[in-house]
């Protein structure tokens, strides 16, 4: 195989695929990625972990018609610091491939083409979303998904489609995330388990696109993005009943700017327990008081001013429950800074902890539902219509 490709084009599809390949790996051959041509004027670039598959075309010039095995870390990282311009490779006999760009040249080692996996058969992809509307589901609901891995079910999203609505639904146990948006297509169904790294993909996948087709078989959800294609492996299991938890008699409500809330629990986390990550909130006519204190270091107060008539009510949290929510909710460009680290580091210093406000954008408020301290609260976007969002938390026993 040879073939000529711009160093731009290519520093692009290959870091779409660098998500699924498999760093450290019992199977070799997944720290490789498959490059084919195809006809005269394309290349297919694929990678997978056998759960996760990613598939990108692109247009080179094709100078002989073959395919090449090679390692994907090593090959991203090489063409990431080339100067731009064409990227030449030429397959060498034993599966070396060199490499040159410029003044640079690299000889590097491949593996057979016959090792590489067979990636599932593409299934057609009937249904369609925009982008921004998945953007949102991932961003406001991938963050409660739990990160134990023997808890298979709730690894990944509810996806259901159906009725003339599309929503997504996590769960970790202690919290739960639902969004939900009408959609036009009447007829469209679906009902499936969404693992979380695909829906990480998914979200970089459909950044700048206008839309997201997809599809599934028994086995696999197709997501096709102009020119890329995501296979997954769906989850198997029974998704708890979300239904059940969601609370029907919160009596109480408090609104509150989300920006002055975010950063007054990003600063009581920095005083709160290490252990329980606990933080109060008490909720009294006109503000709410934050709350933090941990045996061995002190503790802390900030009031932030609130609409709230009533009686006076204390809320307990795990702080990163919460600040994970208002983080989430304020913008998206954080969702996946915060993913890639799976979970904030205590003390609050993470990409999410310290983001910037919704420059140029309304100030955002939140509504808090709930009927005492021994109930869950239910948290919202204030005068969202265009997604219904619900945020469910277990009260924290303080």
């Amino acid at each position: 195989m040879e073939f000529k490709i711009k160093q731009s084009v290519l520093k692009e599809e290959l870091g779409y695929i660098q998500g699924v390949v498999e760093r450290k790996t019992t199977i070799p051959v997944l720290s490789n990625i498959l490059i084919e041509s195809l006809g005269e004027g394309e290349i297919r670039i694929v990678g997978t972990d056998l759960d996760c598959t990613i598939r990108c075309d692109a247009e080179a010039e094709i100078i002989q018609s073959g395919a090449i095995c090679i390692q994907a870390r090593k090959l991203f990282d090489i063409v990431r610091a080339l100067e731009h311009g064409d990227v030449h490779f030429k397959k060498e006999d034993n599966e070396w491939v060199t490499m040159k760009a410029g003044r640079a040249s690299y000889r590097l080692a491949g593996v057979s083409r016959d090792q590489f996996p067979e990636i599932p058969q593409f299934k057609s992809t009937p249904l369609r979303l925009p982008a921004e509307t998945f953007a949102y589901f991932i961003r406001n609901t991938a963050f409660a998904i739990t990160n134990e891995q023997s808890r298979f079910t709730l690894s990944g999203a509810k996806f259901i489609i159906g009725d003339g609505s599309a929503k997504m639904v996590t769960t970790d146990g202690h919290r739960l995330a639902y969004v939900e948006r009408a959609i036009d297509d009447k007829e469209a169904v679906m009902d499936t388990l969404i693992p979380k790294k695909a829906l990480l993909e998914l979200i970089k996948l459909s950044r700048g696109v206008g839309e997201v087709s997809f599809g599934e078989d028994p086995n696999h959800i197709y997501f096709e993005t102009e020119g890329r294609l995501l296979i997954t492996r769906k989850l198997s299991g029974q998704f708890p009943n979300y239904e059940m938890v969601m609370p029907k008699d919160n009596d109480k409500s408090v609104v509150f700017d989300l920006e002055e809330m975010r950063n007054a629990v990003r600063r009581m986390s920095l005083i709160a327990d290490d252990r329980n990550r606990s933080i109060r909130l008490n909720v009294r006519e006109g503000e709410i008081e934050v709350t933090a204190q941990s045996a061995e270091e002190g503790e802390g107060t900030e009031v932030v001013q609130a609409d709230y008539s009533g009686e006076a009510v204390q809320l307990g949290f795990n702080w990163q429950y919460l600040l994970e929510f208002l983080t989430n909710a304020a913008t998206g460009d954080v969702f996946m800074a915060a993913s890639e680290s799976e979970s904030a580091p205590a003390g609050g210093d993470s990409a999410a902890a310290t983001a910037p406000a919704r420059e140029g954008k309304a100030p955002l408020r939140i509504t808090f539902d709930f009927k005492d301290s021994n109930a869950q609260t239910q948290m919202s976007i204030a005068g969202e219509t265009t997604y219904d969002y619900k945020y469910i938390v277990m009260p924290l026993r303080i």
